[in-house]
């Protein structure tokens, strides 16, 4: 049974040579213990040729099972369409591993275009390792064929993989046949797959977006992990990704190298195929080599959920300060993950103590990134300062600042533009604005504020990415009274004002006096909302009903001038003035 070296461990690779444009042949797997006729038998497998409309030749099976037999191991060969066997496998009595097929990249084929056939030496039948790994290389064809006693090929068993189908079967497995019995016209069948297979599509092909399957593996409570799911899958839609499908696992322990065990990575592979996903979005921070690994054996683009929001807030960011902070948080975020593949990416330097490898591509990669980081840190400073002045002249003129606060999409935009009359972009979703916006306020009785709407918070946002957005902490900073503004429609509202609430004490700002409200109060049955705002002591409103807003106001006021506060004085939203 064949087996793939990246999850199964213990493999001896021995590549093929190439000098002068002319192939070596060289034999993969485990040669220990053969004699040199044995191997050199071996290496004349990639001196036969087999023909397109045939899997393997009488002659070519005849030569693998008596060989099989005569050194009691599993021998396999990777076959292309051609025809011509891009390697032989000698394995163990028990498997045999293949290698990597770096030569044979998947890209947005169906299939990879090649096949295996090996032999089992007791004449067993596909195990679920062939089949594994049909599905997971994304083999043509997976065939084995049984060795008897004298060394003459008995049954051969076959399987293929299917187009998608409503049944959510992956491949099938043909009757076992006698070998001399065995008749299929490979070049039609692997044609009229493929044909199948992109058939079965029914997505709009002209639709160009990227189509993601996403993935938590995680070993806290489940209902925790669907509602990170679920926001996962806003953030995706905020991005312009279609969600294809999702996948959750929650091991004993997380495997450091695919965070995933390898039935999980098999059946997200499986789903990738049939649903022709191009991108995996994990929920969880991802490291480097998990990465890399990930990306190898699923040959599909990679990515976590910090660098999904990384690109949300980059296709966001619309002011300098903006756009400065998202640089920056990105090359922060990258600058870990560089890595490295080979000294042929050195450059030679010259002179005692100079001579041999130098400054390596990566080290310069990293020495750029890092210039890069300095500078953008020295221009934040400097966007800082403004800022600063311009909280300072505010300060000085006696205007209380109002910040509204609150987790991401919980409708901070949208009270702004109803306070004030305004016309800051609203989207229902998540992260739509990241540009502090600042309005003038005006209440009854001629008074007025400032009031600003920053960025919002969501839960495991990494601290590096939200020190890049310094401006949010140093408006708050400022603030006289902070609007803590919740999704009262979201089922995890809880969780969510305790996610902000704990943000808040991190960044220093416990300290500063605010208001709880409850927003979207429409989303909610009126009894209900009206007994979650009595229990959290906190305001009740719907920011896209200004008559909800007047009890909100009549707070506002009585927290920021209390001696002034007034019963029965008469609330309406007033025009407002777009402020510094």
């Amino acid at each position: 049974m064949p087996t793939i070296p990246a999850i199964y461990g213990g493999v001896i690779e021995l590549p093929l040579f190439h000098f002068g444009g002319s192939r070596i042949a060289q034999v993969y797997g485990n040669l220990l213990g053969l004699k040199s006729s044995q191997i050199k038998s071996l290496e004349r497998i990639y001196n036969r040729r087999i023909p397109p409309s045939l899997v393997i030749t009488p002659e070519l099976g005849r030569y693998l099972t008596g060989l099989s037999r005569e050194i009691n191991r599993q021998i396999g060969v990777i076959v292309n369409r051609k025809g011509a066997i891009v390697c032989a496998i000698v394995g163990d009595e028990k498997e045999i591993v293949i290698p990597a097929l770096s030569d044979y990249p998947l890209g947005r084929r169906h299939l990879r275009g090649l096949r295996c056939v090996h032999t089992h030496l007791k004449s067993e039948p596909l195990t679920q390792d062939d089949l594994t790994d049909l599905a997971l290389l994304r083999l043509d064809m997976m065939a084995v064929v049984g060795v008897l006693e004298d060394g003459l090929p008995g049954d051969i068993h076959a399987a293929h993989l299917l187009p998608y189908n409503p049944g959510g079967a992956a491949y099938t497995v043909e009757p076992p046949v006698s070998f001399h019995r065995f008749d299929v016209d490979f070049q039609g069948f692997i044609t009229s797959l493929e044909q199948e297979m992109g058939r079965a599509i029914v997505r709009d092909v002209r639709d160009v977006r990227e189509r993601a399957i996403l993935v938590s593996v995680s070993s806290r409570h489940r209902d925790e992990q669907m509602e990170s799911l679920d926001e996962l899958k806003e953030l995706a839609r905020t991005s312009n990704v279609v969600v294809l499908d999702s996948l959750c696992q929650r091991p004993d322990r997380i495997n450091p190298k695919y965070l995933m065990g390898t039935g999980k990575i098999k059946e997200l592979i499986i789903k990738a195929l049939q649903k022709e996903a191009t991108i995996l979005i994990f929920d969880q921070e991802l490291t480097p080599t998990q990465v890399r690994e990930i990306g190898n054996i699923t040959e599909l683009k990679v990515i976590d959920r910090t660098q999904l929001i990384l690109d949300i807030f980059a296709s966001r960011a619309h002011s300098r300060d903006g756009k400065v902070q998202v640089e920056l948080a990105q090359l922060k975020y990258l600058l870990p993950k560089l890595t490295g593949r080979s000294a042929s990416l050195s450059r030679l330097m010259g002179g005692i103590g100079g001579r041999g490898p130098g400054e390596t591509k990566l080290e310069v990669d990293r020495r750029r990134v890092s210039d890069r980081i300095a500078h953008l840190e020295k221009e934040l400073k400097s966007l800082s300062r403004g800022r600063c002045q311009r909280r300072r002249r505010r300060a000085e003129s006696g205007v209380p600042i109002i910040s509204i606060v609150g987790y991401t999409n919980a409708g901070k935009s949208t009270l702004l533009n109803a306070l004030t009359k305004s016309a800051t972009l609203v989207e229902d979703k998540l992260f739509a604005t990241l540009d502090t916006a600042s309005r003038r306020l005006r209440f009854p009785r001629e008074r007025d504020a400032v009031i600003t709407d920053t960025v919002g918070f969501i839960k495991d946002l990494p601290k590096d990415l939200f020190k890049a957005f310094k401006s949010t902490p140093e408006e708050m900073e400022d603030a006289d009274l902070l609007i803590h503004l919740v999704d009262l429609g979201s089922p995890s509202f809880e969780a969510r004002i305790e996610t902000v609430e704990k943000l808040l004490d991190e960044i220093g700002l416990a300290s500063i006096p605010r208001i709880l409200v409850f927003n979207k109060a429409d989303l909610v049955e009126r009894t209900v909302a009206q007994n979650l705002a009595r229990r959290f002591d906190a305001v009740l409103i719907s920011a896209v009903d200004p008559a909800t807003l007047n009890g909100l106001l009549k707070e506002l006021e009585a927290r920021l001038w209390p001696e002034a506060a007034m019963e029965g004085q008469g609330y309406a939203v007033a025009k407002g003035i777009e402020g510094g």
